[in-house]
């Protein structure tokens, strides 16, 4: 295990955390003239290789460094607006929870013209060794660098997306 981090730094986090600024590509257009469902899970996937490595440094340079990495083991996704072709939007992280193996986060992709909320999502990551394939511990100075993004995020107020739950909502 390295006992260094090859990227990312140590904090103060901004509150939110905004990265990847993007833009709608003609591919990720679907039949109803709006980005398909299926491109919001890569746009928000690409922003968080973003965080991971310019910010928390448990990207791509710490697996390879360590032979670990960042496992999604659930997503929940709410989609609120439509992007279109060319539209600029940029997500914003923030961290909710964390123990030494896992991280839960939740993300808002932002229209950078209206600055309105056009989706968001939910993720938790674990920490896996790629050689035995189970979940490992993520070095001491990475729960570290978690605990201060929390710290950081502990004054926002929660979405009213984060923990919802998927459901048909009946009358009486």
């Amino acid at each position: 295990m390295r006992d260094t981090p090859v990227s990312g730094h140590d904090g103060p986090y901004p509150a939110p955390v905004p990265v990847c600024r993007q833009s709608v590509l003609p591919e990720w257009i679907d039949y109803n003239g709006h980005m398909n469902v299926g491109y919001y899970g890569l746009a928000f996937d690409q922003a968080l290789d973003v965080l991971f490595s310019e910010h928390l440094g448990v990207g791509a340079e710490h697996v390879r460094a360590t032979g670990q990495g960042p496992y999604v083991l659930q997503s929940h996704q709410h989609f609120l607006k439509e992007l279109r072709q060319a539209e600029e939007f940029t997500v914003r992280f923030r961290l909710i929870d964390h123990d030494d193996k896992r991280l839960h986060l939740f993300a808002e992709m932002v229209s950078d013209t209206s600055g309105d909320i056009c989706a968001t999502q939910e993720v938790m990551v674990m920490n896996v060794d790629h050689q035995s394939r189970r979940s490992a511990a993520y070095p001491d100075w990475a729960v570290q660098r978690f605990a201060q993004m929390k710290a950081d995020h502990n004054d926002l107020s929660p979405s009213s997306q984060l923990g919802a739950t998927l459901g048909i909502r009946r009358p009486g």
